[in-house]
């Protein structure tokens, strides 16, 4: 089993920056890749960003390229997501997954993000 644990959300203002973190733990040595999925109120859930646990590639989702950052700690076990020029319409739920060949089979609990002023 798999263990995902998110921290790093809150409010902050429209061109601000906040930084979530996903430490993983128990037995992951069958995910390749970690990431973060986001869900705002009535939509469905997306895709934000992606790294791979092997060559460290990473993938984004349009709407944020430029934008957010990956990355990973290998050591500690733990995937960051560097978020700067938040805009109000990134306010949402960031979920952390860890995937399983192409599924995305293990999910955090889920931190709530508003951007706002």
């Amino acid at each position: 089993q798999v263990q995902l644990v998110e921290s790093g959300g809150g409010l902050v203002q429209p061109g601000g920056s906040l930084r979530l973190s996903c430490a993983a733990s128990g037995s992951i040595f069958s995910i390749n890749a970690m990431g973060w999925h986001r869900q705002a109120p009535g939509k469905e859930r997306e895709l934000v960003a992606t790294i791979t646990s092997g060559g460290g590639r990473t993938n984004y989702a349009d709407s944020v390229k430029g934008r957010f950052a990956i990355s990973r700690d290998n050591a500690k076990n733990t995937v960051y997501l560097q978020m700067n020029s938040l805009k109000p319409e990134d306010t949402a739920v960031y979920y952390c997954h860890g995937r399983v060949g192409y599924e995305y089979v293990y999910w955090g609990q889920g931190t709530q993000v508003t951007v706002s002023s």
